[in-house]
């Protein structure tokens, strides 16, 4: 059989850690960031796990 390919999208927003959680990037980052406040904007820059509903679909499109 051939290889599975990993879903080139989701390469690019997903992340496996050290200990195989996958985690992923915030939204609300991207524009109007004047608006915004600092603290809101330093929430925003950490990674938060994939939530447990979506970890089966996810980890499909990575070919875990």
């Amino acid at each position: 059989m051939p290889k599975n390919k990993t879903h080139s999208g989701a390469k690019k927003r997903f992340r496996v850690t050290g200990s195989g959680k996958l985690m992923r990037e915030q939204a609300n980052k991207r524009h109007l960031l004047e608006v915004k406040s600092s603290r809101r904007k330093r929430k925003l820059s950490t990674d938060q796990p994939v939530a447990p509903a979506d970890l089966r679909q996810v980890k499909k499109l990575l070919g875990r």
